[in-house]
């Protein structure tokens, strides 16, 4: 297959600004749209895991089998993941009694695991290559478990250091600073930096749903959780509208050498 028809079949969006402002807004909706199921309506954290992850899953199979990319359904996908990424980590974290340590090193692993068996496939690591059924379930995989990573981290940052959430927003964003300046001042791999973004945006939308939703008493604003998470949809929902949505280009030898 020629560069030209792999560069047609992604399904992926190209990674630009816009991309990385959706993103959070979906990780902020993720975290106050999760705990609008397990706290306000009281599902708790198993079963709103579980009614997540059938969600995520009909998504992914949707993805799947489109022919194209499809700006709707692709970022349904990933507020899909980032909600069961809220729900898992909480279960991983509180309901498993494994705690914030814990919760973190698991997923840390999982993630590992899946980026160490889709490497071992395809030779490489990087999203502009998401072009057939098994890279995108790698993709998938990755993307899922470096949502719930994320939230496992801001919340293990959040309450055990004592940061709380706007300590929490500085310290990650910081981080996120750093890799912009390695993305923009040196050579490192292109690959690598785009997941640290991807798993450091994740903590960055918890903590400011955080913020949103918790309690006065607890550093928070105490908003409506289903009425934060009505506004952020619809500013998702605007953005992609708005914003120039287009599978990425690069080709597939070029992701190889990145």
């Amino acid at each position: 297959m020629d560069d030209a028809h792999r560069q047609a079949l992604s399904k992926v969006p190209a990674v630009t600004l816009g991309f990385w402002v959706i993103k959070i807004l979906a990780t902020t909706l993720g975290e106050t749209g999760g705990d609008t199921v397990t706290m306000t309506l009281g599902w708790g954290y198993l079963a709103g895991t579980a009614l997540f992850a059938a969600l995520l899953l009909a998504l992914v199979a949707a993805q799947i089998v489109a022919h194209r990319f499809n700006p709707v359904l692709y970022w349904a996908t990933i507020i899909a993941s980032t909600t069961f990424g809220t729900t898992m980590a909480d279960f991983a974290d509180r309901s498993l009694g494994i705690g914030y340590a814990g919760g973190s090193a698991l997923l840390l692993a999982c993630l590992a695991a899946v980026l160490g068996a889709w490497y071992a496939s395809e030779r490489t690591i990087s999203v502009d290559t998401v072009s057939s059924p098994r890279v995108e379930a790698f993709y998938w995989g990755a993307i899922t478990f470096s949502q719930t990573l994320g939230t496992a981290l801001g919340d293990w940052l959040a309450d055990t250091n004592g940061l709380g959430y706007e300590g929490g927003a500085l310290v990650f964003g910081a981080a996120l600073a750093v890799v912009v300046a390695l993305y923009y001042g040196t050579r490192v791999s292109r690959v690598g930096l785009f997941w640290a973004a991807f798993i450091l945006t994740r903590p960055l939308g918890a903590m400011v749903g955080d913020f949103l939703d918790k309690p006065v008493a607890d550093g928070g604003l105490n908003l409506s959780r289903p009425l934060a998470s009505g506004v952020l949809a619809a500013l998702i929902v605007l953005l992609v509208v708005l914003l120039p949505q287009r599978p990425g280009r690069h080709s597939h030898s070029e992701a190889l050498n990145r």
